[in-house]
């Protein structure tokens, strides 16, 4: 009986670890961000390199990656871009036209048109009227076409080689690249990353950035 309650009792503090350890994991460690210990002037030299877009604010830089009808980017476009502006941050946004899959078409010659734009321009007025304008009724007003521009459909790729190349680098740091693409500093100098798909990846983001 005494070696029967034994390992019930043990059993039980297992139980209760095992518990505290998944609860732990579920709502804190599978969200965290990672920090980018390797190849972290690599990765900083391709965010910086591309054409991004921003309100030009003086605060602390955070890189989104993102394409205009994903999801998870118009949400946090929309939930965290005010309070972030509020704070001073500088949103970096990467508009990326992503390439055919299997012969399937990933971007519209619409979205070619106004990434190049945003590309070479770096229009943040653009990208917020383009954010705010529903998909199906934007047809990209005065932009020049990228189809059959050899130098705006260079452009194009070039975002696309951009992501092929930060896909890698990103892995090693154990970041498995999805968007919204998130990259930035703490205070102390940390490189951050996070592929943000969930709400819950959020409150850690605001927390680096001092929001």
């Amino acid at each position: 009986m005494k070696n029967w309650k034994l390992w019930a009792g043990l059993a039980a503090v297992v139980v209760v670890i095992g518990a505290g350890w998944w609860a732990w994991w579920n709502f804190e460690l599978r969200w965290r961000p990672k920090t980018i210990t390797k190849n972290q002037a690599e990765i900083a030299k391709i965010l910086e390199g591309s054409g991004w877009v921003s309100p030009g604010l003086k605060g602390p830089k955070l890189y989104m990656i993102s394409f205009r009808t994903c999801p998870d980017c118009v949400r946090f476009k929309k939930e965290e871009y005010p309070r972030l502006h509020k704070a001073g941050i500088d949103t970096r946004l990467i508009e990326i036209a992503r390439a055919d899959r299997n012969g399937v078409p990933k971007s519209t010659p619409v979205e070619r048109a106004t990434v190049a734009e945003l590309w070479i321009n770096r229009s943040w007025e653009l990208s917020e009227t383009w954010d705010a304008t529903p998909v199906d009724a934007w047809t990209a007003p005065g932009l020049k076409p990228a189809d059959g521009d050899i130098a705006r459909t260079a452009v194009i790729e070039a975002g696309r080689k951009s992501v092929e190349d930060l896909v890698p680098l990103l892995k090693k740091n154990g970041v498995n690249f999805a968007y919204p693409l998130l990259v930035w500093w703490t205070p102390d100098g940390q490189m951050k990353a996070c592929a943000c798909e969930k709400r819950e990846t959020y409150r850690f983001v605001r927390k680096d950035l001092g929001v």
